[in-house]
């Protein structure tokens, strides 16, 4: 992990392989950004235009390398684009600095040291820089010939230093600002790891094995029911997806508790460790990131270790609701009715819906405990990525003014999302004349009809809130911004700002 430090050295004598600094885009061309003073002095004030000259714009995430002027102990200027100059206090958006920060690292792997000299008002804009820096270094190597700790000498390691100029290393904000992003980044890099592990590697046992393995470091409360006691339990919801596959399912209960809780939050991830669809087999060219389909269990996973590390007064209870969807004689056909841990009876009609089929199960099992609010999160339907795309999450609700405030709380840390409804005559397609509810309705809607069915495993009087991250969860595109290719850690942030707003009584 790339370490994060603050300094007030003299940019000029920073011994660093690259600094790093911000270049906006003006309505005449590119505008050295605030922090780059001394750069753009030591260029006897004629940065922009070298830039200019360079083909730079300012462009959002654009990144133009340049040798560092005389004298400078650091080689390489690296100027990153913000977008364009803020019209009204000068301010840059905290996700545009995050971004930059992010865009630079990722320009930078392999490099030992770089400065980062990007604009700092105060000890927020300190640490969005620093969650981008640490959040775009990122790298998963570990099943390359080269990987791991050769990748250094072959210059491919992660960004080994990233020091932040222009903030105050004394001052407690600066301090916890710093300390808040490399805790929620190293998690989020943790649950970004997990999505990339191949699924011979991590099934579900193995997921709840490392569960175990980090609630003990964190000293979470960790309870781990493996299929005998699902079964015993009537976890049928569980057990039948996972009941095709050769590894068997299990669901992960972890527990952080503060002394000076007021407010419980629960947070469900659906953990498909690898979804082959079923006997409702994915057609050809949609089972090869089928190993991203657990990373709503990353994302709840990720989430409690955060809240924990950071000492959040409120309790947080993760579940992961971990199987392996494969196609057998012993799995799951359409047709086939499975009696949830609630009690009600569901009709498999595609065996391919899945994941609302563990995550009833696991719903049901927060419900229990009565906290005072619910959000899973989970790949569920490709209906949401056609409706809002591959980098924008869903956001379903029982309560729309619970809705409102997760949505508020993923557009403040940067994770694009948007506010969905529950339209009631959707639910009748549910129907069946044989169960209590099938789990697939109509066609049209599907990700609104996939809310729904969960809507029906909530406890009654517990606001609830559905994140459907099937679009941006996994990057099969170029990397962007703080961005990868591959796991993406989504909804993470938006869980710890939650449980932070929660922790304060910000959240009603």
């Amino acid at each position: 992990m790339t370490a994060l430090t603050l300094s007030t050295s003299a940019v000029s004598g920073l011994r660093a392989d690259a600094i790093v600094v911000g270049v906006a885009k003006g309505t005449d061309g590119p505008v050295v950004a605030p922090g780059a003073e001394a750069v753009d002095k030591a260029y006897d004030g004629k940065l922009a235009g070298v830039l200019e000259t360079l083909g730079a714009s300012g462009a959002e995430g654009e990144v133009t390398k340049l040798p560092a002027p005389s004298g400078f102990k650091a080689p390489v200027v690296v100027a990153v684009g913000l977008g364009a100059v803020p019209e009204k206090d000068g301010s840059f958006d905290a996700d545009a600095l995050r971004r930059a920060a992010g865009s630079a690292a990722r320009a930078l792997v392999g490099a030992k040291k770089a400065a980062f000299a990007l604009p700092v008002a105060d000890a927020a804009d300190a640490g969005v820089i620093g969650e981008g820096a640490l959040l775009g270094a990122y790298v998963f190597d570990a099943y390359k010939e080269n990987g791991g700790k050769d990748a250094a000498k072959k210059g491919k390691a992660p960004l080994g230093e990233a020091v932040l100029l222009g903030g105050k290393p004394r001052d407690k904000a600066y301090k916890a600002a710093l300390e808040r992003a490399v805790t929620v980044s190293e998690e989020l890099n943790r649950a970004r790891d997990l999505i990339n592990t191949p699924p011979n590697d991590l099934n579900p046992p193995a997921f709840a094995a490392i569960a175990q393995t980090v609630a003990k470091e964190h000293g979470l409360k960790v309870q781990v029911l493996d299929e005998k006691a699902l079964a015993k339990g009537g976890y049928g919801g569980i057990l039948g997806v996972g009941s095709g596959s050769a590894t068997p399912p299990r669901l992960v209960k972890l527990s952080y508790t503060s002394s000076k809780a007021k407010k419980h939050l629960a947070f469900v991830g659906k953990g498909i460790t690898y979804d082959s669809g079923g006997i409702s087999l994915k057609p050809a060219g949609h089972n090869e990131t089928m190993k991203c389909d657990m990373s709503g269990a990353a994302a709840v996973f990720a989430a409690v270790v955060a809240a924990a590390r950071l000492g959040l007064e409120v309790n947080v209870t993760a579940y992961l609701a971990l199987a392996e969807n494969m196609p057998s004689g012993s799995a799951a056909r359409p047709g086939d009715v499975l009696r949830m841990y609630s009690g009600k009876t569901v009709e498999v009609l595609n065996t391919d819906a899945e994941g609302r089929l563990v995550l009833a199960d696991a719903l049901w099992m927060a419900s229990e405990e009565k906290p005072d609010a619910i959000v899973d999160v989970a790949t569920l339907t490709g209906a949401m990525m056609l409706a809002l795309g591959s980098r924008t999450f869903g956001i379903m609700a029982n309560d729309d003014a619970f809705r409102t405030a997760v949505h508020e709380a993923a557009e403040e840390v940067g994770e694009p999302a948007w506010p969905m409804p529950l339209p009631e005559h959707l639910r009748k397609g549910m129907d069946s004349a044989t169960a209590d509810i099938a789990n697939m309705g109509e066609r049209m809607g599907g990700g609104l009809v996939a809310g729904l069915f969960l809507r029906e495993f909530v406890g009654e009087g517990i606001s609830w809130a559905h994140l459907d991250i099937a679009g941006p969860a996994f990057n099969e595109q170029a990397p962007f911004g703080y961005t990868p290719k591959g796991g993406t850690g989504s909804a993470v942030r938006t869980l710890v700002r939650l449980a932070e707003l929660t922790a304060a009584g910000d959240l009603g």
